[in-house]
């Protein structure tokens, strides 16, 4: 039940509007007959049962880490596979991840747009004269949306199984509906339709396949959500509902076309299948279930792309953030303000500028197209590094796959002008930032090496000068053996050291979530000075204090009361000699200053923090 609401919302929606785009575009290019919409039909079928079924569940899942799924635990696989010291390969697999996150992040922005429109416009069904009311409407449900998203879905995730099973019902009764008014839509079973349309139009279904695409948005929400209900879910909820209920939905669409063509020989334009299946006196409580589905839908997405910003920032990708935990039994969810009023800025700014969802469909297939390809092609980097696949055979699925994503991203390609330039800015702008951010803090660390001092050479300092010890014990953050410059700031002004100092080092680790026998390990060094190495996993939120409640050495000991965490907040000056554009200094200075500080991103008494301040020219 909580696949079905969480990870088919998405997918679950796309019969709003993937038929109605679709006969549009026949409309284009010439009137709809009984050959088109049977070939139609059969496309829709067979792109559903080939990405849906062929590549993500029996393919693209099976690349999980320690069941965890989509792009960042997929590249948190490749290092795996490539010899050390091959930098060059790394990097560019990272930056071909960084792209497909951008993708989705605009992907995030503009599904909730997509299906709140979809389900705003059945009002002008039941009545043309509310037209006007779709984009205020749309806009005000959106506000409400990210607006409640502070309480987390803990409250309300109860209630998406429940809505969407109703959804799915619903759709697959209307489905039988409309089959019944003409069963010859059976006929699109049979792949010959599909084959026969593009053999006697190629033209007209390079142009179709921009709509077509849409019925398999959603997809890599199957992908990306792996780690939240397992595999087995997914698939039974796809095979015994899901997967039915759209295809049922989407023949009866046809089949209503087809009735209508005999009846009058033409579609009227705006023609909207979906909506016109539903009898009369029900079409105001399909619009409020559709708008049900639709929130639903986008709760998930904007629940995804909280989970991929908080991997990002585990893998140093983004600045840290402040990330709020609105589950006390479920630690995936979690609310990024500052990622939520981007998005909902961006989904404002997307239906102001598409007011409607045939104008958006233009935005939206580009996105979910190209992050298809990414995905197909670190899959097989996987399959080959990793598991040691047999070429030929990787050559074979992979070929497969990416042939048909890069036909689908060609088609909604051409369509750049018309509204996919949206898609592809939005993801340019979430890749400058996180390259930068990689570049950026590269430099940084770099910069604050050549600077350090061995914390040996700091502590024989420390021995030759006799400084005062005085009771507690004091907490630094580092990335490897030399002094923090909080350390050397405290004892420079304050003339004294604690009796036990931990120089503490936190590595994201390649796992979602690392047990917690392996978060912590402990090495000890003259005159009461101990290094800590925590591991964290990328689906996890930093706790110092909890890895120093686990830290277990014969010596160690650990008081919350008597401990006082040393952190340091650097601002960063673009005047330095770095190898990096001016305007990216810029950005990674300014990226810098809005991170949220140290005490939030760990977990740290506020009471117990002490933090130094410092100036770094890059």
């Amino acid at each position: 039940m909580g696949a079905v609401g969480v990870v088919f919302g998405d997918i679950g929606t796309s019969p709003l509007y993937a038929i109605k785009e679709s006969i549009a575009h026949l409309q284009l290019h010439g009137e709809p007959i009984e050959e088109f919409v049977l070939g139609l039909m059969s496309l829709v079928l067979w792109l559903l049962v080939f990405v849906v079924n062929v590549k993500y569940i029996f393919s693209i899942t099976r690349a999980s880490n320690r069941g965890e799924g989509g792009i960042f635990a997929l590249i948190s696989l490749i290092p795996r596979g490539l010899a050390r010291g091959v930098r060059r390969s790394t990097l560019f697999y990272l930056m071909l991840a960084v792209l497909g996150a951008g993708l989705l992040f605009g992907d995030g922005i503009i599904t909730p747009s997509m299906s709140v429109l979809s389900a705003m416009e059945g009002l002008v069904v039941f009545n043309p004269a509310l037209s006007v009311a779709v984009v205020p409407s749309t806009m005000i449900i959106l506000v409400a949306i990210f607006f409640a998203q502070q309480w987390g879905t803990g409250r309300i995730g109860s209630f998406f199984g429940p809505i969407m099973i109703v959804w799915f019902v619903v759709i697959a009764l209307l489905g039988l509906r409309g089959i019944a008014m003409d069963t010859t839509v059976l006929r699109a079973f049979n792949p010959m339709y599909a084959f026969a349309l593009i053999w006697a139009h190629p033209v007209a279904c390079f142009f179709l396949l921009s709509a077509v695409v849409l019925v398999v948005t959603g997809a890599e929400a199957l992908y990306a959500d792996m780690g939240h209900f397992g595999i087995r879910s997914i698939r039974l909820a796809w095979y015994l509902l899901v997967g039915p209920a759209l295809t049922l939905n989407y023949f009866g669409q046809g089949a209503l076309a087809l009735s209508r063509l005999k009846v009058d020989g033409t579609l009227p334009k705006g023609f909207n299948p979906f909506f016109e299946l539903v009898p009369d006196g029900l079409l105001i409580p399909m619009v409020l279930l559709s708008t049900c589905a639709a929130v639903i839908a986008s709760q998930a997405m904007i629940s995804g792309v909280f989970s991929m910003a908080r991997q990002a920032i585990r893998l140093n990708l983004l600045p840290r953030l402040e990330i709020v935990h609105t589950s006390d039994e479920h630690e995936g969810q979690i609310y990024l303000p500052t990622i939520n009023a981007l998005m909902l800025v961006g989904c404002l700014v997307t239906v102001l500028l598409f007011p409607s969802s045939s104008s958006l469909a233009s935005a939206y297939g580009i996105a979910v197209t190209a992050v298809m390809g990414v995905t197909t092609f670190l899959f097989c980097t996987v399959a080959r590094r990793l598991w040691r696949w047999r070429l030929p055979w990787v050559l074979l699925m992979g070929g497969a796959f990416l042939s048909v994503d890069l036909l689908l991203f060609a088609a909604n390609a051409i369509k750049v002008l018309s509204g996919g330039w949206f898609a592809l800015a939005i993801a340019l702008g979430a890749f400058i930032v996180m390259a930068t951010w990689v570049q950026g803090s590269f430099h940084l660390g770099k910069r604050i090496a050549e600077d350090s001092q061995s914390i040996h050479d700091f502590l024989g300092a420390l021995w030759d000068d006799l400084t005062p010890r005085v009771d507690g014990t004091a907490v630094f953050l580092t990335t490897n053996y030399s002094t923090p410059i909080a350390l050397k700031h405290f004892v420079e002004h304050a003339h004294v050291v604690h009796r036990q100092i931990v120089l503490l080092t936190i590595i994201s680790s390649s796992l979602p979530v690392v047990p917690p026998w392996r978060q912590v390990r402990v090495e000890w060094l003259p005159d009461g000075v101990w290094k800590i190495t925590a591991r964290c996993g990328f689906m996890e939120s930093p706790n110092i204090p909890r890895f120093l409640e686990r830290t277990r050495a014969p010596g160690f000991e650990f008081n919350p009361e008597q401990t006082t965490y040393f952190t340091r907040r650097t601002q960063v000056l673009p005047t330095g000699p770095a190898k990096m554009a001016r305007w990216r200094k810029r950005l990674f200075a300014a990226l810098s200053r809005n991170a949220t500080d140290a005490t939030r991103s760990f977990n740290l008494p506020p009471s117990r923090v002490v933090d130094f301040g410092s100036q770094v020219e890059l």
